[in-house]
């Protein structure tokens, strides 16, 4: 490390041959193969070379979120049910919108990254005999899912950081991501590193920051997490899209965000045996009182309604396409319908569920084969949810316990949540980006299309960071960066920062709190699970002149800490740019509705005489998908010269790669590095 003075600030610079921006599950398993790379290149101290930078390494999706027995998806390895890298990659291919090498690449991987992870010590269950045991999650043709329980991605990032340490990977914790350094033009653009302001460093006189310059970039910084009011995200996900968007990388799929079901007063996803238990599902009023069975009146008959309530359990993810003839979505729409009135719904595993007059008393005996097969088998006929839910899966009753929710004694909170976004960056096969030597992994890579399996997300975090260390490591090689010629395109960046920050302090702007509030609300309410053009063109023109006002007058500081929420403040207010742009667009193509978000219009399907509009007084319709943009994605950068800052184009899916060489040419191939040109 060196220091420089730059703009009156004490900078600490630091130079390495990649840097991997976050420290969930995906970043350190890059880290990890980076290292295992360049050391069999022969590349001396190699772990000196690397550095994993975040803003917080016990926070982010990877560490804080999960779900009953929160799901890794990888090909099959069932001792009866053949499955291969093709069949899977035609999985992920179902829904449309997908890059066909992405998918391949995914599925080829899969089975080698989920042994690396056993290897790390993540106990995945086996039986006597070894097999790792499968089960069918959401989009699922297979039983191809498999988990560690409601902590999975945790132990998957605890296991890969023991396994960074123990190569001597420097972490540099408590950073908080404040600007990528571009330098070049056009095709020549790189990104050189990063700023990061390190908080316990911020005095009157100096912002802490540090600059960390690196041959190769590699963003895992998760999903838009801190986009969304009504959210799933742990509080400590933020996501950094709006730096990536300023500093030039496109992006892909940005509209397909997933929302489903899941507790708000402790994040968590009821999806699985939480739904498979069969709780009675209620809501009240504002106060928690005038109890009412509001699920009652919309299904013919308690068979049904139990039915659609045990499916939520593996058809999680809200889904359009499962609305109508009382599919186990409708629950998702009755649900947002209670809290559109202002009522709150509550989930209460200490009773079954409950119906009207009109409908016989519930009895598991009465459920359709499909759920009562499942209960069969599980043996969970118990007399309640609570009990059956013990039976199941006693950790999914641990995991609230341990954060203050005793569901042996209370109901559970719940709303539609935004959870995942299936979008992200573009990426080519290696998992680089539109900027030559910058890679995306994680949630924060757009190689998702418009419905996934499941858990697919995870698989997908190991495998790219698998492809992008082996790419870096082979075509990139080990080097550390040589700016001197670009010196002055870094510092006048560093310098432009420092000035920002010290506008702040004398700002008469909006607080980061109320950007921030604003924000979320906009985009819960006009890009989440219900969207209608003219509002989501409403609220982009809103999101602009947010952005304007930022830039025109800064954000204002509540004291010298809070510089950190105003950075994030910025950057999320440029991202909700971009989402809601994609958004427009892709509704003014006449998409309709699809993956996890439904489309409104006036002369569309109606779902239910009684579910309301709350806008219009008029039972609630919406628009088909439009099948046909299945085969087309939507691609969006920053484009300062556009009245919105952005510009949206069109590109065609990539097709799965088909060609298969013999041993010997493939082997040529390989020993000559020609795999990397292709």
């Amino acid at each position: 490390m060196k220091t420089r003075k730059i703009a009156r600030q004490t900078i600490a610079v630091h130079s390495y041959n990649t840097i991997i921006v976050g420290a969930g599950a995906a970043g350190m398993n890059c880290a990890v193969h980076l290292y295992e790379f360049l050391t069999g290149k022969g590349v001396k101290d190699a772990q000196k070379r690397i550095a994993v930078i975040t803003g917080g390494l016990k926070l982010g999706a990877s560490r804080m979120s999960g779900s009953d027995k929160q799901t890794y998806y990888k090909q099959g390895t069932s001792p009866e049910i053949p499955d291969c890298a093709e069949e899977f990659a035609k999985t992920l291919l179902a829904g449309g919108c997908c890059h066909g090498d992405l998918a391949l690449a995914e599925g080829i991987s899969s089975l080698r990254e989920f042994s690396h992870l056993v290897q790390a010590g993540v106990p995945f269950p086996t039986d006597a005999m070894g097999t790792f045991i499968g089960y069918k999650t959401d989009h699922d043709p297979a039983e191809r899912a498999t988990s560690a329980g409601p902590k999975t991605s945790r132990f998957m990032s605890e296991c890969l950081q023991r396994q960074v340490q123990a190569c001597g990977i420097e972490i540099f914790d408590k950073q908080e991501a404040a600007h990528l350094l571009t330098v070049g033009q056009g095709k020549a653009k790189r990104i050189a590193g990063l700023v990061t302001l390190q908080r316990s460093n911020v005095t009157d006189s100096d912002w802490g920051l540090s600059v960390f310059l690196a041959e190769n970039v590699v963003l895992a910084a998760g999903g838009p997490g801190a986009l969304y009011k009504t959210s799933v995200y742990p509080e400590g996900q933020i996501g950094i899209h709006g730096l990536a968007f300023q500093a030039g990388l496109a992006a892909e799929n940005i509209t397909e965000s997933q929302f489903g079901l899941a507790s708000i007063k402790f994040r968590w996803n009821v999806s699985g045996t939480y739904m498979q238990a069969l709780p009675r599902l209620f809501s009240t009023d504002a106060n928690g009182k005038d109890e009412r069975e509001f699920l009652a009146d919309f299904f013919p008959t308690m068979s049904k309604m139990a039915t659609d309530i045990f499916l939520k359990g593996y058809q999680w993810p809200f889904d359009p396409q499962r609305i109508e003839n009382h599919q186990s979505s409708l629950i998702d729409v009755l649900v947002f319908n209670e809290t559109q009135k202002g009522r709150r719904v509550f989930m209460d595993f200490r009773k079954n569920p409950i119906g009207n007059a009109s409908m016989k008393p519930f009895d598991i005996k009465d459920l359709e084969p499909e759920a009562y097969d499942y209960l069969d088998k599980a043996g969970a006929f118990q007399a309640t949810p609570i009990k059956r839910l013990a039976h199941m899966n006693p950790l999914a009753i641990d995991i609230y316990k341990e954060n203050g929710i005793d569901l042996y004694k209370e109901p559970l909170e719940i709303a539609v949540c935004a959870q995942h976004n299936n979008g992200g960056f573009a990426i080519n096969k290696w998992w680089e980006s539109s900027i030559a030597r910058t890679f995306v992994i994680g949630e924060m890579a757009g190689s998702h299309g418009v419905k996934r399996p499941g858990g697919s997300a995870l698989n997908a975090g190991q495998a790219g960071g698998l492809r992008a260390a082996e790419y870096i490591a082979n075509v990139y090689g080990g080097n550390v960066p040589n700016y001197s010629k670009q010196q002055k395109e870094i510092n006048d960046q560093v310098t432009s920062l420092v000035r920002k920050l010290n506008t702040w302090k004398e700002s008469s702007g909006a607080t980061a709190k109320a950007v921030i509030s604003e924000i979320q609300s906009r985009m819960t309410t006009s890009g989440g699970h219900i969207r209608e053009l003219g509002d989501t063109s409403k609220a982009l023109q809103e999101a602009m002149a947010l952005y304007k006002a930022i830039q025109k007058d800064g954000i204002r500081l509540a004291g010298l800490k809070s510089v950190i929420a105003a950075i994030q403040a910025e950057h999320l207010a440029l991202a909700s740019i971009g989402v809601l742009k994609a958004i427009v667009e892709l509704l003014a193509q006449g998409s309709g509705s699809r993956g996890s978000h439904l489309v409104l219009a006036p002369d569309g399907v109606e779902i239910h005489a009684d579910v309301i509009d709350q806008a219009t007084g008029a039972p609630l319709r919406f628009k088909p998908e439009n099948e046909k943009l299945r085969k087309s994605i939507l691609r969006i950068e920053l484009d300062p010269k556009a009245g919105d800052l952005f510009k949206c184009t069109t590109v065609t899916p990539r097709p799965v790669p088909t060609e298969r060489k013999a041993f010997e040419p493939a082997w040529q191939d390989y020993r000559e590095g020609k795999i990397y040109q292709a």
